[in-house]
């Protein structure tokens, strides 16, 4: 392949069952090799990471890497590593690289011969044969603890879009990869984070303007280099309500996404007028469950099946959180899990 300068084409996917979990990876060419590979406890992430390594260690001359991971895609299209590197492999929120055991070797590979290799994101589960084969191929690798390699089309493949592979375990939400038809059109930016204990209190504070003046500069930012940019917002008290302010003031739409109807119920009158006012001026709302939880803890889980939509439909993130552990450490990590580090973009409030 060295005396030949045609462009490669490596279609390459990650699989977890759960995340972490059991995990498999693949790449596979057109009408040309294909290798997969298992690992007995990872995450889904690392799967894509590994599959794209795999992808560019194992094929030689010009080759593009098609991944429906923008984790992957991102981090060379967006050039994050650059940002790593320069900052000692900490990331725009000055926390270390997450899963720079992979990410190494990858950028140290591209980087040997910057003009061999070059990245192309394409729609998971969209139809597309080849991206459809590496899912398969991935799934398999996680299921059977093994991994193959051959040339042309495998035999013997299992389904596509396995239950509980993707980017969750199975309880989470169905069509892990497939898009909401309700979810807005644009660039999405998700606004999440503490609520009032963790934002100086219920009522105005210093603490909370200054999380909403972040909020709003960087809606603004955003905003200049996404034109189509749309806010998604669960309108929860604090860092949700501080987001739709934000995208108001900026002048950018944002859809109110919720997690079941009349979450305002038990709120003082005050604060559900409040509510009120910003749910009128949404440009649309989303509500994942129809009927309100009767406990606790089935509010708890609406809440958590809400924030894993968040995740899976958005493109970026702002998320205000305190560096405690919690609710919002976890989705932080889910966020960041799905979007990659560098599209998530954290404000620490002071204490």
């Amino acid at each position: 392949m060295g005396k030949d300068h045609r462009v490669i084409s490596a279609y390459t996917d990650g699989a977890c069952l759960g995340n972490p979990g059991r995990g498999g990876w693949a790449w596979a060419v057109p009408d040309g090799p294909f290798s997969s590979g298992a690992d007995p406890a990872t995450t889904n992430q690392r799967m894509e990471i590994r599959a794209a390594l795999e992808a560019v260690t194992s094929l030689a001359g010009p080759l593009e890497v098609v991944s429906d991971s923008t984790y992957v895609v991102n981090c060379f299209r967006d050039r994050w590593w650059e940002g790593w590197l320069a900052r000692g492999w900490r990331n725009a929120a000055k926390q270390p690289v997450a899963n720079r055991d992979l990410w190494e070797p990858l950028i140290d590979a591209v980087r040997a011969d910057p003009a061999r290799v070059r990245f192309r994101w394409v729609k998971g589960h969209s139809g597309d044969p080849m991206n459809d084969l590496v899912d398969r191929l991935a799934v398999e690798a996680a299921t059977t603890g093994a991994g193959r390699r051959g040339e042309g089309t495998p035999a013997r493949l299992g389904p596509a879009d396995a239950p509980g592979v993707r980017h969750a375990p199975a309880a989470s939400l169905d069509a892990l990869d497939a898009l909401d038809p309700r979810v807005p059109i644009g660039h999405r930016l998700v606004v999440a984070g503490e609520r009032p204990p963790g934002m100086g209190g219920y009522a105005d504070n210093p603490v909370a303007r200054r999380a909403g003046d972040w909020l709003l500069a960087l809606v603004r930012v955003l905003a200049g280099q996404h034109p189509d940019l749309h806010v998604l917002t669960g309108l929860g008290l604090g860092a949700e309500q501080l987001g739709a302010a934000a995208a108001l003031e900026a002048g950018v739409p944002f859809t109110a996404v919720l997690a079941f109807p009349g979450q305002d119920r038990v709120w003082p009158a005050a604060a559900r007028q409040a509510y009120g006012a910003l749910l009128d001026r949404a440009v649309g709302q989303i509500v994942l469950q129809h009927k309100a939880p009767s406990s606790p803890a089935a509010v708890g889980a609406a809440l958590g099946r809400r924030d894993d939509w968040l995740a899976r439909h958005a493109h970026q993130a702002a998320v205000i959180w305190s560096g405690e552990p919690g609710a919002v450490a976890r989705q932080v990590r889910s966020l960041q899990d799905h979007l990659g580090d560098e599209a998530v973009w954290v404000h620490t409030p002071p204490s």
